[in-house]
């Protein structure tokens, strides 16, 4: 399970986001949107999950099949269409390292089952309580 909790004072809209752990993300709205953008807006924090675990998750596979993959870069684009009410996200993926065709689509099949993927991509449950 993951858990954070997150505050937010009179600072318009700054957000300290804390895990149990101690580590702080700071969270801020765009300035066009009233906040001083001194972090993440939320919609960002959304494609960085998606990124991290990406990266970590096609990390963690080469370096068990002990391939040689020097980098992975992501770039994710988060869109959402108010009209539709549909949210599109795009993922580019890049693999730099001596790697062949196959290393390749195997690395891209698990970056695809990463488990924030798999969260994005299954039905979500929000339940909020007071």
């Amino acid at each position: 399970m993951a858990k954070v909790s997150s505050s937010i004072k009179n600072e318009p809209y700054k957000i300290e986001i804390k895990s149990p752990t101690g580590n702080v993300v700071i969270a801020d709205e765009p300035i066009d949107k009233g906040g001083k953008d001194i972090g993440f807006s939320p919609k960002e924090l959304l494609a960085s999950a998606l990124a991290a675990c990406t990266s970590a998750t096609v990390r963690m596979y080469a370096d068990r099949k002990q391939w040689p993959l020097d980098e992975v870069k992501i770039d994710i684009d988060l869109e959402r269409d108010e009209a539709a009410n549909k949210t599109v996200i795009n993922r580019k993926v890049q693999f730099i390292g001596n790697l062949d065709d196959e290393q390749r689509k195997r690395l891209l099949a698990v970056a695809n089952a990463c488990p924030v993927h798999k969260i994005l991509t299954n039905p979500i449950e929000i339940n909020t309580s007071l």
